[in-house]
């Protein structure tokens, strides 16, 4: 359960940031992104299966995994976004446009990678807290008294009383 937990978590945020960098990236290198045209509708789409992609498959992926993922995404993002009618410089990439993408990715797997170790330990530490509760309270117990009641032995008398007869400096004779 958990690792397909992670799986989802990780298909999320590849798809989720493979969208906000392919717009960013778009606009610092001096692309044209109109918030109402059909190109946005269109990265929507497009991350959204990059994310279900990604989220479906369940094998435990590296931080350079990860990367590789990311990579793919903004591209796909990219093409998105250069499928609008009213798109001016074609589907090549600048310059900034590709130092932008370069740098989101190692940031974004580092992360991605992070998130998922979050949430892996979240769901392993709430399946203890159910597992502890489930058990139920621990059960009830006798209480057991350190001193017996009744009279005490002879060698735990001297132990615990001032020793054999009175105290007191001795007797002249």
């Amino acid at each position: 359960m958990a690792v397909a937990a992670v799986a989802r978590v990780r298909g999320a945020f590849v798809g989720a940031a493979s969208g906000a960098v392919s717009i960013a990236a778009h606009a610092v290198g001096g692309g044209v992104v109109d918030p109402g045209g059909s190109s946005i509708a269109l990265l929507i789409a497009a991350c959204a299966v990059v994310g279900v992609v990604v989220g479906v498959r369940r094998a435990r992926h590296r931080v350079a995994d990860v990367m590789v993922l990311l990579a793919l995404g903004q591209a796909v993002g990219h093409v998105a976004l250069t499928m609008s009618p009213g798109h001016h410089h074609g589907s090549h990439l600048t310059s900034v446009m590709v130092a932008a993408h370069l740098a989101a990715i190692p940031v974004g797997a580092v992360l991605i990678r992070g998130a998922e170790i979050a949430v892996a330990r979240a769901i392993s530490a709430a399946g203890r807290t159910v597992r502890v509760l489930e058990s139920g309270p621990a059960p009830g117990f006798a209480p057991v008294s350190p001193i017996p009641f009744g009279p005490l032995p002879a060698y735990r008398r001297l132990l615990f009383s001032s020793g054999s007869g009175l105290r007191g400096p001795p007797v002249p004779v």
